[in-house]
């Protein structure tokens, strides 16, 4: 810690530094709190999604076990052409949104290929949206989680820290300052007493 002056002055900056702190600490906690509770809102939206992805992913591999012929239904049939995403705001935090994905689907001939092949593809769509939109989610958990640690840092430095060493330098400039005007006092009144004593000798 480094060493204070003894000074009015310095009292005024630490009392100044103080209110700011006081001020400030309230306003942290808050974005603090705000951040836990999207956190967990985020992380209850991941778990759902990730639910019914495996709900999805056994459905799929079930209809393919019963109606797929080999070959025909490939991972090259189905390409992601563009994941949409939007930017929102939590607490100071620019975070990003899931707004939809555009595919593209590889041609293929209604006549050569079953009729479960349409199915298939649409179900590889709705596989795709959930993992997609756990991945936007999963980004917005990351940021939200670099800020809660970043504030949480914050509000520890102004309260355990900050706060309590500003207010034992007050104290300590005050009890000096105090002492220096009790002496101060004493000397006037030594010096009172002298000079009255002075006074009565010249006078005698």
């Amino acid at each position: 810690m480094a060493k204070i002056k003894l000074t009015k002055n310095e009292l005024k900056k630490q009392k100044d530094a103080l209110k700011m702190y006081q001020r400030y600490l309230p306003t942290l906690m808050l974005k603090k709190q705000q951040l836990q509770a999207e956190i967990r809102v985020t992380e209850v939206r991941i778990g759902e999604l990730k639910g019914q992805r495996n709900h999805a992913d056994a459905a799929l591999n079930f209809w393919i076990a019963v109606f797929g012929e080999k070959g025909i239904f490939t991972p090259e049939i189905l390409k992601i052409a563009r994941l949409k995403t939007g930017q929102g705001n939590v607490a100071g935090v620019a975070i990003p949104l899931f707004e939809g994905v555009e595919f593209e689907v590889f041609p293929y001939d209604l006549n050569m290929t079953p009729l479960w092949l349409d199915t298939a593809v649409e179900k590889l769509k709705a596989i795709l949206l959930l993992e997609l939109e756990t991945q936007v989610l999963e980004e917005q958990r990351r940021r939200l989680d670099r800020e809660l640690r970043i504030t949480t840092q914050r509000v520890n430095l102004f309260e355990k820290v900050k706060i309590p060493e500003t207010s034992d330098n007050i104290r300590k400039i005050q009890v000096y300052l105090g002492d220096q005007q009790t002496a101060a006092v004493v000397r006037g009144k030594i010096a009172k007493r002298g000079l009255a004593k002075a006074a009565q000798k010249g006078g005698a």
